[in-house]
């Protein structure tokens, strides 16, 4: 199963840009190679064909890496990593729920501490963001303090129901990843710290 799902070691995810840039596909081989184990392809403005189109261009063996954002009729045609539940996607979930295959991990994103505490849908993990100042969307600052988050990680993990692991996304970097880990994060998500970098596959390994 792809993602964090049942995995205790610390793991750094990729996003894609919303966008697909003219370096991308290559630039993603050479980060498989260099170790990324989770990418989610988030592409929001795309068509079914887009994306499926994208999926052709990378290697089949890095495609159980992926986690779908949307478009999620092609993992029925594609052996994808997991499905990712988008805030506007979960409340019309039940319907396209089929969609999920077997070893699919499902995840989503969540942006405050008590939509951490009420979800209900049994998720592998979740994204909650933002944790620091974003790098690729410029304006959207952190919206956390660090010892609350750490808190509330340590009250959700001394229950005894299920509790997703969480990961944190927003604005993580190399100088930053050893705090989100000192939190109690199960792993962290990037996006501009790698694909905004001179050396993409450079940022990825000093974040690894």
């Amino acid at each position: 199963m792809n993602g964090v799902a049942n995995n205790h070691t610390f793991r750094l995810l990729l996003v894609s840009p919303p966008a697909t840039i003219a370096t991308e596909l290559p630039t993603l081989q050479r980060l498989f190679e260099a170790g990324l184990q989770s990418f989610h392809l988030r592409k929001p403005g795309a068509s079914v064909s887009e994306v499926e189109a994208y999926l052709r261009a990378v290697p089949r063996q890095y495609h159980r890496l992926m986690v779908l954002h949307g478009q999620y009729e092609l993992a029925q045609h594609y052996q994808v990593g997991g499905l990712h539940l988008p805030a506007a996607a979960r409340a019309t979930w039940v319907a396209r729920a089929h969609l999920q295959q077997p070893g699919h991990s499902l995840s989503t994103s969540l942006h405050s501490l008590t939509e951490l505490r009420q979800h209900r849908r049994r998720y592998n993990y979740v994204f909650l963001s933002p944790i620091f100042d974003s790098i690729s969307k410029q304006g959207y600052g952190h919206a956390f303090a660090l010892t609350e988050v750490q808190q509330q990680l340590q009250r959700l993990q001394q229950r005894q129901q299920y509790v997703p692991q969480v990961v944190a996304l927003g604005g993580i970097t190399p100088d930053n990843i050893a705090q989100v880990r000192a939190a109690g994060f199960a792993g962290a998500a990037v996006l501009g710290s790698v694909w905004q970098a001179a050396d993409p596959v450079a940022a990825l390994q000093q974040l690894l």
